[in-house]
């Protein structure tokens, strides 16, 4: 049993070591520099750095985003569905397409939520 796993065990102590050694020898190897204020600035093509810090995103940025993201998943997973579904349905009956639409359903459900909530709302502040 232990033999079937031998080969992965191999390989992750390989990437262990290169990975070690590799930062081992960047430490021991490495350039020695000085550490200033302006070797540790971020450069930003020429451009002084503001001191005060950047203006906050609203959080309905990320709430939109999230929602395109999960109906983007709605929609690459209804394509492939949605080209074997006479295929499907000859072979499996109209469970298909109940379980697709219960699919659907709980999407419609976190959208209904979101546009309650008035996550759709730019107006709104």
């Amino acid at each position: 049993m232990i033999n079937d796993y031998l080969p992965i065990i191999f390989q992750l102590v390989i990437a262990l070591g290169v990975a070690l050694g590799g930062v081992g020898l960047s430490l021991l190897l490495g350039k020695k520099g000085r550490v200033n204020a302006a070797k540790n600035a971020a450069y930003e093509c020429g451009k002084i750095v503001p001191v005060r810090p950047l203006p906050r995103f609203s959080v309905k940025f990320y709430l939109v985003a999230m929602i395109f993201i999960l109906f983007d998943i709605e929609v690459i997973f209804m394509y492939p569905w949605a080209v074997g579904y006479l295929q499907s349905v000859s072979a499996n009956g109209v469970g298909v397409f109940w379980a697709m639409a219960a699919f659907v359903a709980v999407l419609e459900i976190g959208h209904l939520y979101a546009w309650q909530k008035g996550v759709f709302d730019w107006n709104k502040r």
